[in-house]
């Protein structure tokens, strides 16, 4: 008994003892809940007049359960402050309402908590996202940032995928960038969307397709390509998409039987509006105004509002059937995506009436003039409709598909051109007079293989044509022979010899000045900003202007003496322009002396002589290589720079081992991207005039002693009016850098030098260059290679160049995979769906470790840097009072 008994009573302890021990626990946590929520208190101003006491879950738009906080309700409370970082640990916290008030500061770091299924912040001032931004929200169920418009620019993370039961995600107006993450399969209860007002960039994502999304609002945001995923998205009510870029036509959308509101304006959408639209059942307003349509008017039952506007191009001023022939154009031309060329100039109810691309006769189309345009899809079947077409050109585009045999029924037909596209199958049967013309369409007379191209692959980068060359060789030699000699007439005709004295210290002369007389050729279009005056002849008038920054004419006998009479022992270089020389004058400056063989003194050899003058006496920034100054003495023509000792990227990235150079480590690497990207920003759009390169690779990016790197080499500039206009100019560059448009097209943006840009991220991932013939086919063009393995993450560590792989850890593979990922969007095929030069600045700044501008001297101002600044002010002030005395 006695021993039961003491058993007993050290039971009773035992569990005595654990409950205390459960209160204690219990009290802290409480505690803990209690301490957040009095900074919480305490962050805001002012304190809400009910948050008084130590009660917190008495509070005013406070709910517990179990004394732990499981709502903060604070709307429209005329609240300033900050959210304080505790807030995270209100581990029972679902649902946090902030919206419409005045708070500030970095947004509350949400991520990972276990059980918050709200958060609304509507209408407050917050200006930064937190690290791991909406990553590990498993509860989340709605989130709302609308009109925080002081947000640092912030990209929608990967990670809201872990969000899988959210059902709403609206940040419209809140500084968003970026692309629309493509996560959406993993969001199957998402049904609520709104980005609009945010300066986003890219397509719809794929994974909308069979989505729950009702209510789709990506308004006035920047988006471009195709809205065909929405035929695929039956749960629609409304969607909102005016004030974008979209192109391409209305598809299908018989499915989306729950639409109400469609609004479509202000976009460049093309095509045939199709019946399915104005079919839908539930269908009330719909705004196809400013857009590019084509067809007939479409007719909407009387219970619909309406807006079409003036600006589409439909064939007749009210509902009805189009012509049979451009009915027939239209679909034609739909298995072709629509081109928004096409838009732009076929109105009116006749395509006979000077409509782009075609040629008739008594009537009737004769001739479809559709070759070199780059467009993508199918050969309609419909062509055979046009039963007086004589003449059908579809080279050098990207199509693919066979040849519809309904084409062997045009009796009049006399020549099929399908050349250089994408086009297999058996070619159909035509009667002996009509000449098909198939070359450079690898698979022609072959089924398609599984590995073959689709549209958006250009057939010459699908394989190497088995074809003749001098199919293209003899036009082009032609081309270039007729403008060389019509270039060196015109030059010949408008360019006058003038005799120009300068003063030139040299040997010689006792005083130290001796005059020399240039010769200096000069034609009427080469305008050169600043001016210098020269000491010129009696009576000689000279619109020849230089610019002002220096001595920047420098006479052949000076270049001659300071490269050793262009010793072969200061060949530093050779290329298109001819050799570079390296040399030092005689205040100890090194230059690098670019001298054009004689031989190219031609139009086009001058023209890339004044462009480099004419763009470097423009800019000036530390990124791009300085003109130093230039000699144009009758057949000297001499370009000089700052000398950069550690020669080009090239060498570096494929030419080391031959050179006995260390291999560049990712860091040099990815700084010297940056460099890069800083550069060729400053060229797009923060100059005082845009210029396009057109020549970016890596043999013209130059590096100093520390591995900074600089652009060079300006002959091909083209200076734009705007950097986002095209215009159409001569075909210039390096093949494996060309952008697609440009190629076909020749008309030039500047994402012209994106898309070269994005080809050297390539080269300095891989170690490889953009073309290697010695490469299989499927492998020599490092771009079409390249792409295919963004798809995996782990495919692109396979592909790095093998000097990185020793040296990489996590964190530099995280770095390279980021530069991939830019690499991919800036070689995006169309144009618009790659980034400006300054979102590549924004990704790879970054990544480069404790990089800091250093001023140059000419833009220090004499200043020491390391001064305070009453210093420095002071010293300023110094300087200037003794510069003025000195005027």
């Amino acid at each position: 008994m006695p021993k039961e008994r003491h058993k007993s009573q050290q039971q009773q302890q035992q569990l005595l003892l654990f409950l205390i021990l459960l209160a204690f626990l219990l009290y802290h946590v409480s505690a803990d809940d209690a301490d957040v929520m009095a900074r919480l208190a305490q962050s805001l101003s002012p304190t809400p007049s009910s948050w008084t006491g130590s009660n917190f879950c008495k509070w005013q738009g406070v709910s517990c359960s179990s004394n732990k906080v499981t709502s903060i309700n604070l709307s429209s409370k005329s609240l300033s402050g900050t959210i304080p970082p505790e807030i995270t640990q209100l581990s029972d916290l679902k649902s946090l309402s902030l919206q419409r008030n005045q708070l500030s500061g970095p947004l509350p770091p949400l991520s990972n908590h276990p059980s918050l299924q709200e958060i609304n912040l509507d209408f407050n001032r917050f200006d930064s996202t937190p690290q791991h931004f909406l990553s590990g929200l498993t509860s989340l169920q709605s989130f709302s940032i609308n009109n925080n418009t002081f947000l640092q620019p912030w990209k929608i993370p990967d990670s809201l995928r872990d969000s899988t039961a959210i059902t709403t995600f609206l940040a419209s107006n809140a500084n968003i960038i970026g692309e629309i993450p493509d996560i959406f399969h993993s969001l199957p209860s998402l049904q609520n969307l709104r980005l609009s007002y945010n300066g986003m960039t890219g397509s719809l994502p794929k994974s909308f397709s069979n989505s729950a999304i009702q209510y789709l609002w990506l308004n006035n945001v920047g988006f471009s390509g195709t809205i065909e995923v929405l035929g695929n998205m039956p749960q629609l009510k409304e969607v909102w998409l005016q004030v974008n870029k979209f192109s391409g036509p209305i598809p299908d959308l018989s499915a989306c039987t729950e639409l109400s509101d469609l609004q479509l304006r202000d976009n460049t959408l093309t095509g045939v509006i199709p019946d399915s639209l104005t079919k839908l059942p539930k269908l009330q307003s719909v705004a196809l105004q400013d857009n590019k349509f084509q067809g007939p008017m479409p007719s909407f039952p009387s219970g619909v509002q309406v807006s079409l506007g003036d600006t589409n191009k439909f064939c007749n001023p009210s509902p009805g059937p189009c012509d049979p022939q451009v009915s027939s154009l239209l679909e034609i031309v739909g298995a072709m995506g629509y081109p928004v060329t096409l838009a732009d100039s076929w109105e009116g109810n006749n395509p006979c009436q000077n409509w782009k691309f075609i040629i008739c006769e008594k009537g009737s189309v004769t001739k479809l003039n559709f070759g070199k345009q780059n467009w993508t899809g199918t050969i309609s079947p419909a062509i055979a409709n046009l039963t007086e077409l004589k003449t059908l050109s579809l080279n050098d585009n990207r199509l693919v598909g066979a040849i519809p045999t309904s084409l062997t029924n045009l009796k009049q037909l006399e020549i099929i051109d399908i050349s250089n596209n994408n086009i297999s199958g058996k070619v159909p049967a035509f009667v002996s007079h009509v000449t098909v013309i198939t070359t450079g369409n690898v698979y022609i007379g072959q089924d398609v293989p599984n590995n073959y191209p689709d549209s958006s692959t250009s057939s010459h980068n699908a394989a190497k044509s088995s074809s003749s060359p001098w199919v293209v060789v003899v036009p082009v030699i032609v081309f270039f022979l007729i403008s060389s000699v019509l270039g060196f007439v015109i030059y010949r005709r408008y360019s006058n010899k003038k005799t120009i004295t300068y003063k030139w210290a040299g040997k010689g002369s006792e005083s130290g000045n001796s005059e020399k007389q240039l010769i200096v050729n000069v034609e009427n279009t080469f305008p050169i900003s600043g001016q210098v005056t020269p000491i010129r002849n009696p009576g000689e008038k000279s619109d020849y202007h230089v610019h002002d920054g220096g001595n920047v004419t420098i006479p052949v006998e000076v270049l001659r003496e300071v490269t050793n009479n262009f010793s072969e022992d200061n060949v530093i270089g050779k290329g298109g322009f001819g050799i570079v020389y390296k040399g030092k004058l005689h205040d100890g400056t090194r230059i690098a002396v670019k001298r054009m063989e004689s031989s190219l003194i031609n139009n086009k050899g001058l023209n890339e002589f004044k462009a480099e003058i004419e763009v470097l006496t423009k800019v000036r920034h530390r990124n791009l290589v300085a003109l130093h100054g230039f000699c144009n003495n009758g057949n000297e023509k001499l370009l000089v720079y700052e000398y950069m000792p550690q020669g080009c990227l090239g060498e570096h990235l494929f030419d080391w081992q031959e050179m006995g150079i260390e291999p560049l480590t990712w860091n040099q690497r990815v700084t010297i991207a940056l460099d890069v990207a800083r550069g060729v920003e400053y060229l797009h759009s923060l100059a005082q005039q845009s210029f396009i390169h057109r020549d970016l690779k890596p043999s013209n990016i130059l590096l100093g002693d520390d591995m900074r790197a600089k652009v060079s080499d300006f002959g091909l500039v083209k200076s734009s009016p705007d950097g986002d206009y095209s215009f159409e100019t001569r075909l210039a560059g390096t093949f494996g850098y060309l952008a697609p448009e440009y190629a076909a097209t020749g008309r030039v943006t500047t994402k012209v030098d994106v898309f070269a840009f994005g080809v050297i991220l390539m080269e300095i991932i891989t170690g490889r260059k953009a073309l290697d013939d010695s490469l299989p086919d499927e492998k020599c063009h490092l771009v079409t290679w390249f792409r295919r393995l963004l798809v995996q993450s782990n495919a692109i560590q396979g592909a790095l160049d093998p000097t990185l792989r020793p040296s990489m850890d996590e964190k530099t593979f995280q770095s390279i995979l980021k530069v991939a990922e830019l690499a991919g969007h800036c070689t995006a095929r169309e144009s618009c769906q790659r980034p400006d030069m300054s979102h590549a600045v924004n990704v790879l700044s970054p990544l480069v470790e404790q990089w800091t501008p250093v001023p140059d001297e000419d833009e220090s101002f004499g200043l020491d840097f390391h001064l305070s600044l009453p210093q420095a002010v002071q010293k300023w002030k110094a300087n200037e009072d003794s510069f003025s005395k000195n005027l």
